[in-house]
């Protein structure tokens, strides 16, 4: 039996397709070992999970678009989180040496702590913000971020001429995306995109599934966990768009009731909705949300057409690739108005060109091969060098 060490951030977006990716390795006779922030993930990855915690503390709210959002994204969390987590890391790895860890791009530390153990590692990548760089024709981003990045490494004392970018094994990189949202050009022979990732998940029994109306067309609206005090104006306007797509569209929406205003009858509200399961039931028509990878690949996975309105980070560039592949539409966040939402929400709900782009997008991401070949790729390295695998 190996040990395969997954070393992922207290995020749901990050540790729900690697959570498929470690039912595979289980499956296979391996033992996964987990480590981040355990309050985040065992609500995620249920009680039989073997979770290694680093403990807790309390980040700076993000916020900004473009450049602004990036570094409050780095300096006010990954920086932060990776500082915080290093020692516990590095205690977890003496204890229990795994012979492979997989790191979130976003918890750089489990890198750093790889290298300075000599095991080879393999990063993981859940979004396109990383994978592509689309700052890497900004010099000064660029420099500024591998400034973090070395000072994280001096930090953890290793010396400055082994320095590697702890985003980007040498040895594996796994993305859990495809050709179609990803853009055009080649991708290094380490990178393995290997599409959306759709392990089981703990059952939410609290789901009030007999509230879903027979005969309606079903929108679910989810904007991830990050829009903040941004969210409750934009559900606002959610909610209006949605009253004027008529009775025969019930909307669904995933937010704090907080952020929601008073809500039709026919509406249905809650915290979390169990997503994965509305779209292998089939409940779902169309999709309205942030752009976030996870949400588009796994709705274009079951042919459901998507309505976007990216915030910040990578989610401009996968609802960009979105609206060109023909799979859904693409409104402006801050600025859309109940009148022009409506309006896109019923133009990929009533014309059945979006669905069919959906799933022929969808087909396209499922043929790299989910966890079976993310699982492939992870064995290859237990032959593989360690240190050298940097």
């Amino acid at each position: 039996m190996n040990r395969f060490l997954f070393v992922m951030p207290p995020l749901t977006g990050h540790v729900n397709p690697a959570a498929g990716i470690a039912a595979e390795l289980a499956e296979r006779g391996h033992h996964v070992l987990w480590t981040g922030t355990e309050t985040v993930l065992r609500p995620l990855l249920g009680p039989g999970a073997h979770v290694l915690g680093t403990g807790t503390r309390a980040f700076r709210a993000q916020g900004g678009h473009g450049l602004a959002a990036l570094r409050s994204l780095w300096e006010g969390f990954i920086v932060p989180y990776a500082r915080f987590t290093a020692k516990p890391l590095d205690a977890i790895v003496r204890e229990h040496r795994p012979d492979v860890v997989l790191v979130d791009q976003h918890t750089p530390a489990g890198a750093i702590v790889a290298h300075r153990h000599g095991l080879p590692w393999a990063s993981f990548a859940p979004g396109a913000m990383e994978l592509g760089r689309p700052y890497r024709a900004l010099p000064q981003v660029e420099a500024w971020m591998t400034g973090l990045l070395r000072g994280l490494w001096e930090r953890a004392g290793l010396p400055a001429e082994e320095f590697t970018d702890p985003r980007f094994s040498r040895a594996l990189v796994l993305a859990t995306t495809g050709p179609a949202l990803t853009g055009a050009g080649a991708h290094p022979p380490e990178y393995a995109l290997v599409g959306p990732v759709h392990g089981e998940r703990p059952a939410d029994p609290s789901f009030p599934w007999e509230r879903l109306l027979p005969g309606r067309r079903r929108v679910l609206v989810t904007m991830g966990t990050l829009a903040g005090e941004l969210g409750a104006d934009f559900h606002a306007r959610a909610v209006r768009a949605l009253e004027l797509c008529g009775e025969d569209v019930q909307p669904v929406f995933a937010a704090p009731r907080e952020l929601l205003p008073e809500l039709p009858p026919h509406a249905v509200a809650v915290d979390r909705t169990p997503i994965l399961e509305m779209m292998t039931r089939g409940t779902l028509d169309a999709v309205l949300c942030h752009g976030g990878m996870n949400t588009v690949g796994e709705a274009l996975a079951h042919g459901i057409p998507l309505v976007t309105a990216p915030i910040r980070h990578d989610q401009p560039f996968v609802a960009a690739q979105v609206e060109a592949a023909g799979a859904g539409l693409r409104v402006p966040f801050a600025r859309v108005s109940p009148e022009g939402l409506a309006r896109a929400v019923r133009g990929v709900l009533d014309d059945e060109r979006y669905r069919a782009a959906a799933a022929r997008v969808g087909a396209g991401l499922l043929a790299g091969g989910g966890a079976r070949t993310a699982a492939d790729r992870l064995e290859a390295l237990l032959d593989g060098p360690a240190a050298g695998s940097l």
